[in-house]
């Protein structure tokens, strides 16, 4: 059922999360990587910048010189953003963490919509988007089998309770 989905016991190959924890918080916990002002570093080598909500149009869009309200009608906040340099790629990372069914069951079902409207963003720059879930525990039952394989086959992306650093393309700590 779990078809590209990861589990958590892969530590030190990933971000584990347990609980809404912002990008920032958590690679300031993996050995090598630091966080300071949004730079992602490895090891004194910037890596990646860090963006939450506002900040995509505050420091990326602005800094892109992109005025988004001509290509969006509604601004999208997404809970955290990676861009990596090496591989020029943004990573919109939304934690979805339930205890009991409610609204995050259709939210799950908006992922490429959402990525369609990131493209459009930044169709005039050299970046690519990725899209990517991170999912709690919960959402491995089986009533969510199909949303799960919906999210795969769109083009976005899942995994429970960790975010795998070779999936951004960041280096993996020894």
């Amino acid at each position: 059922m779990i078809k590209g989905g990861k589990g958590g016991a892969r530590t030190l190959t990933g971000l584990k999360f347990e609980s809404r924890i912002s990008l920032k918080e958590r690679f300031n916990t993996l050995k090598g990587y630091s966080v300071k002002d949004g730079v992602l570093t490895f090891k004194g080598r910037e890596v990646a910048q860090l963006y939450k909500k506002y900040e995509l149009y505050s420091k990326l869009l602005d800094k892109q010189k992109i005025k988004w309200k001509e290509i969006i009608a509604k601004k999208l906040l997404p809970d955290d953003m990676a861009l990596v340099f090496s591989n020029k790629t943004l990573y919109i990372i939304e934690m979805k963490f339930q205890a009991v069914g409610g609204s995050v069951d259709e939210k799950l079902q908006t992922c490429h919509f959402k990525l369609g409207q990131y493209k459009k963003l930044l169709s005039g720059t050299d970046l690519k988007v990725q899209y990517v879930y991170v999912l709690n525990d919960w959402f491995k039952k089986p009533e969510y089998k199909d949303v799960l394989n919906y999210i795969r086959e769109v083009g976005c992306h899942y995994f429970f309770e960790e975010l795998p650093l070779d999936f951004l393309g960041l280096p993996i700590p020894k």
